[in-house]
């Protein structure tokens, strides 16, 4: 699979390596640091990428204004600066660098955690003010035997645990993804948050701001804490309450601070950052020069890896597209898609369905990919759908647009697929109609209708008629003769098992056929639809 990018627009500072990844990948780049928000709703429009850090904030309006946007990449962990649910509805896909500035965040979390202990901050300052009678003030905590709690255990959480037991700390954590399993690996113990509390001497968060995480830390955690607990935080500002961290501070109940990052950057109010028992710092989480270059590279390299049909690292709203890279689940992928189609043509009630996969080849994680095709395809001709949407209609907007829409969908997995297959999907709707499907060779087939089987799988390419008709020995030879009648070549006709005098059939041609054609069709079935993929 290949993804067209012809031009890409850079309005954060980042290093000039990812402008020269670009332009030796033949991809047209503009660097402009100084538009303001007006200007930005113009440019965009120009652009077909965009890559940022944190200063600009890709809002929806800015993602409105983007009529030809692709791709928007930040050159950093996170994503909070930009409307990642207004970018799928549009089908854009959102990447960053998960890994680029693991080590750097990591090494200044280490660091504030020391500053903290030992008053660092306190003690320059005396220094650079010829205090040195303020050093009998500055009496510091060791580290060794001490406990820190770690809130969230990813690459940076693991990084800074690593780092910190070499100081004979003991290591705690707690992650709502990552099992006590594997944290034990990296020798942090994995507990529960009310747990954690009433151990953790050092505490720090290495989360992403979200709805859950906003304000984890409040008045009410620093009630359940040792008294002069130490908190960090070098993740996102807002993760740790500001006013309840300085009423902690006031009372002693936390005995100091590292601050990185801040709800409002810059801060609107400097209180908490000039706080005494407070080290803190503009951000500078991963300000290093490796972590910039690093970063350069690896979102530059993850676009042209994209264009090239390499793969999708970094994307965080789109494991379908993900899934879409890989040679393997292509076809499956596209045959998920004709399901939806078939079933939008043919079934008149599609607001709730579930995706069923059976095969070891496909697997529990083929339902994400699996799901965001059925949805393209079953969206693809609905009357939902306004011309804007539809126009912006894959793998990426398809989940977005039919969760606003009110389509509710779910997938199931069973390793064994129904004899004589050895991969099989089905989608099946809550009023019982059911379609089903494999793929040989590269090419979706179509198995069942309706409960209905083919005896030979009849093929889903190009264009093809759905028909249903009663079931009777002239049919085949009926349909057959009015389908050549109608001067259309037909290179495969297919029909169901009967049910209850009935049987599905499909047939298949090289060009479309005409509408007289299907006229001449529909007076000798039931039903009949044409389905062009």
């Amino acid at each position: 699979m290949s993804f067209s990018l012809s031009s890409v627009l850079i309005t954060d500072e980042i290093d000039q390596k990812c402008v020269d990844v670009l332009k030796n990948n033949g991809i047209n780049v503009v660097k402009n640091t100084k538009l303001s928000k007006d200007e930005l709703l113009v440019e965009i429009a120009k652009y077909d990428g965009l890559v940022v850090r944190s200063a600009t904030k890709v809002t929806a309006d800015v993602i409105e204004a983007a009529t030809n946007l692709k791709i928007i990449g930040r050159a950093g962990t996170g994503v909070d600066n930009i409307d990642c649910d207004a970018a799928s509805r549009k089908g854009i896909i959102v990447m960053n660098t998960p890994g680029g500035n693991t080590l750097s965040a990591a090494e200044h979390t280490c660091a504030l955690i020391c500053a903290s202990s030992r008053h660092i901050h306190q003690g320059d300052r005396a220094m650079k003010g010829e205090n040195w009678g303020e050093r009998k003030k500055l009496m510091g905590s060791e580290l060794y035997g001490k406990t820190l709690a770690i809130i969230g255990l990813g690459r940076i959480g693991k990084e800074v645990a690593l780092r910190m037991q070499s100081f004979g700390m003991t290591t705690i954590g707690f992650d709502p993804i990552i099992p006590g399993s594997v944290s034990a690996e990296f020798n942090v113990e994995w507990m529960a948050l009310e747990a954690i509390w009433p151990k953790a001497d050092y505490i720090t968060v290495h989360t992403p701001l979200i709805p859950q995480t906003r304000n984890l830390i409040n008045d009410k955690v620093f009630s359940l804490c040792k008294r002069g607990v130490r908190v960090i935080n070098v993740a996102r500002g807002g993760i740790i309450e500001e006013e309840a961290l300085l009423r902690a501070l006031e009372s002693g109940q936390c005995g100091g601070a590292g601050i990185d990052v801040y709800s409002s950057e810059p801060p609107k109010d400097f209180s908490l950052a000039k706080h005494r028992n407070v080290v803190a710092t503009p951000h500078l989480g991963a300000s290093t020069v490796e972590a910039q270059q690093r970063v350069a590279v690896e979102i530059a390299e993850q676009f042209v890896d994209l264009v090239q049909g390499k793969s999708l690292f970094g994307a965080v709203n789109a494991p379908a597209l993900t899934n879409a890279m890989d040679v393997n689940t292509q076809p499956w992928i596209e045959l998920g898609k004709k399901l939806g189609v078939v079933a939008a043509a043919v079934n008149d009630q599609n607001k709730e369905f579930s995706v069923a996969l059976y095969g070891s080849s496909l697997g529990k994680s083929a339902g994400s990919y699996m799901t965001a095709a059925v949805l393209a395809g079953l969206l693809q001709n609905s009357s939902l759908l306004g011309a804007g949407d539809s126009s912006k209609l894959n793998l990426v907007s398809a989940p977005a647009l039919a969760k606003q829409y009110g389509i509710n969908s779910k997938s199931t997995y069973e390793e064994a697929a129904p004899a004589p297959y050895s991969a099989l999907v089905s989608v099946v709707f809550s009023n019982g109609f059911r379609v089903s499907g494999t793929t040989s060779g590269g090419q979706a087939l179509l198995v069942e209708i309706q409960g209905q089987k083919f005896p030979s799988p009849a093929c889903l390419c190009d264009s093809v008629v759905v028909f249903r008709g009663t079931s009777n020995p002239q049919l085949i030879p009926n349909v057959a003769g009015a389908l050549v009648g109608a001067g259309v070549t037909v290179t495969s006709l297919n029909t169901s098992l009967e049910t209850d005098g009935q049987k599905w059939g499909v047939a298949t041609f090289a060009t479309p056929p005409s509408e007289s054609c299907l006229e001449a069709l529909k007076s000798l079935v039931t039903a009949a639809r044409l389905i062009a993929f």
